[in-house]
């Protein structure tokens, strides 16, 4: 019997810089000959646990930068998203809370599809603006990848996964 690999990956979806990590990672075991013997984890980390479920859209005529500085970490990101694929909208982006949407990739390893469900929150929360922290959003986006809405409903009207979010943020911290 072949021992699998397995990746623990911590990030959160509100992260830019965790997209460009996972299609780096992608890309490396695209030249990994053993590629089908890993398994890669999706491991929970808030960047901001005390963000509200939504916050309102950014407004567009002002999105973006507060000076040069800020401009060009922008403008950076965004080049390097380019480089691997991706395509940022900071200027669609609505930020919120992702505890649910982090309680929803639990559910998602259990059910073999746990990749698909967090591509798809990634993108779209990072190219499309969607709202990550509501729960309309999270069960559309969790149905398009394999998800089904009726159990990520029951999910998100209660407290399952909450420990096991919680238990991956400890390990982080530890």
């Amino acid at each position: 019997m072949t021992e699998r690999l397995r990746i623990d990956v911590w990030s959160d979806i509100a992260c830019p810089w965790c997209y460009v990590g996972k299609r780096q990672l992608e890309a490396a075991l695209d030249q990994f000959p053993e590629s089908q013997r890993v398994q890669i984890t999706w491991r929970a980390l808030e960047l901001d646990g005390s963000a509200p479920k939504v916050r309102e859209p950014v407004d567009s005529e002002n999105a973006g930068a507060k000076n040069a500085n800020e401009q060009a970490m922008i403008d950076r990101m965004t080049g390097v998203a380019r480089g691997v694929g991706l395509d940022f909208r900071f200027d669609r982006i609505r930020p919120g809370n992702t505890f649910d949407a982090h309680r929803l990739l639990h559910l998602a390893a259990l059910r073999g599809v746990q990749d698909a469900v967090k591509e798809r929150f990634l993108r779209g929360y990072l190219t499309e603006g969607e709202a990550i922290g509501d729960g309309s959003t999270l069960i559309r986006l969790s149905r398009e990848a394999g998800l089904d809405a009726d159990e990520v409903a029951l999910v998100l009207g209660s407290d399952r996964y909450a420990d096991d979010v919680r238990a991956d943020e400890a390990e982080a911290n530890a």
